[in-house]
């Protein structure tokens, strides 16, 4: 064996090894900066949580299969922003407008008619509270879902429909329920069923759903009117208006990034490797003829 050939080999696949080690540390070197935007609409949903939303003429219950579908459109949501509002005999922000996707569920599962104590549907609130949850600035692309058995108690919308217009707020109401007069279960405090609702002379208090109100509400502001009706309640046609279409620029952020050089030592690694295997391990030895008969 060549000792020059042997060290020069023994030399190269160290410093082959040490360059396959620094590409797989994945080294840095050099930055770029990248605009990432953020698209997408307001999306704020108004619930109605009052004791009828728990007749069970949709399965298992009014209220119960409005939050499953509620969460069907949040899921569905790619960088739009969404707030909840629950409402009864007066109304709140249950969550205000977010991209917290996660958050925004764990306040879709506590609403509930226990979180209002003053009963009733008041439709009018509700829809003021919903407006006043948008923040300026988003004219264009800010949306109202209402979703409700439709029973307004108070009367009082129309102030705010005015005000939906004035601000280009599109308003989708969904009616859940039955056009049937249906009763509405009663629970003692400690949740155990007690049969049903009754008013003051004993008579089984009954609901039903009102779509004449929601198909106003929606058509003066531009929106649609989806129908929940039956027991199987299906909103796919207002979860495909919501997620189909294109929103503004809700953030815009500027990122540096850093690029990767790994592939310039991965690189001469391999070409001290090739290196390497072309030199030969045996040194060349001179044969000197001696003639035929020596």
């Amino acid at each position: 064996l060549s000792p020059r050939a042997r060290m020069a080999k023994d030399l190269l696949t160290i410093a082959s090894v040490a360059l396959l080690v620094l590409a797989l540390a994945r080294p840095q070197f050099g930055t770029r900066v990248e605009t990432v935007r953020s698209e997408g609409y307001d999306v704020i949903v108004a619930l109605d949580v009052s004791r009828s939303m728990m007749a069970e003429d949709v399965v298992p219950n009014r209220l119960e299969r409005a939050r499953l579908e509620i969460m069907r459109i949040i899921q569905r949501l790619e960088g739009d922003r969404i707030g909840l509002v629950a409402f009864a005999g007066n109304a709140f922000v249950q969550s205000p407008l977010t991209v917290d996707y996660g958050a925004a569920a764990l306040f879709l599962n506590a609403m509930n008619p226990d979180l209002i104590p003053v009963q009733g549907t008041n439709l009018g609130e509700a829809l003021t509270v919903a407006l006043d949850a948008f923040e300026e600035g988003t004219r264009d692309y800010r949306v109202l879902v209402v979703v409700t058995d439709g029973e307004d108690h108070e009367g009082e919308i129309a102030q705010a429909l005015e005000r939906a217009i004035e601000e280009g707020v599109r308003i989708h109401t969904v009616g859940i329920g039955s056009l049937d007069g249906v009763p509405i279960p009663d629970f003692n405090a400690s949740g155990v069923r007690n049969g049903f609702i009754r008013d003051e002379d004993g008579n089984v208090v009954t609901t039903r759903l009102d779509e004449s109100t929601l198909r106003r509400v929606a058509g003066s502001t531009g929106g649609r009117y989806f129908p929940a009706l039956g027991r199987g309640v299906n909103l796919d046609a207002l979860i495909e208006e919501i997620a189909g279409e294109e929103g503004r620029d809700l953030e815009s952020l500027e990122v540096t990034q850093f690029d990767e050089q790994f592939q310039i030592f991965l690189g001469l690694a391999l070409a001290l490797l090739l290196v390497e295997g072309l030199i030969p391990d045996r040194r060349n030895s001179k044969v000197v003829w001696a003639g035929r008969f020596s």
